[in-house]
């Protein structure tokens, strides 16, 4: 068994030194979202398939009616209103 994960390992080695420089943001950011452990839960969990309240409903309608008329605020934006980065975000961990 081993045996068969080396030379995948070997094959995937390969394939990524054959790829042009311009599709391995691509290949890394896959990498790192198969390797992330939120990323898998994500993938993983079961579809919600509990029904939108009226209350829900109406929150969704009144959103879409804002964005109808005003323009989207960039997330940069927001961050930066917030005082936070977005590598802050990124390396956040709950306190224990």
């Amino acid at each position: 068994m081993a045996h068969s994960s080396t030379n995948e390992k070997k094959q995937a080695h390969d394939l990524i030194e054959r790829l042009p420089p311009t599709q391995l943001s691509a290949v890394v950011g896959l990498l790192e979202a198969m390797l992330d452990p939120v990323s898998r839960a994500i993938a993983n969990a079961p579809f919600d398939d509990e029904a939108v309240t009226a209350e829900e409903e109406k929150a969704l309608a009144e959103a879409r009616e804002w964005s109808k008329r005003n323009q989207a605020i960039p997330h940069k934006q927001v961050l930066a209103e917030l005082g936070i980065t977005q590598e802050e975000i990124d390396h956040f961990q709950e306190p224990k």
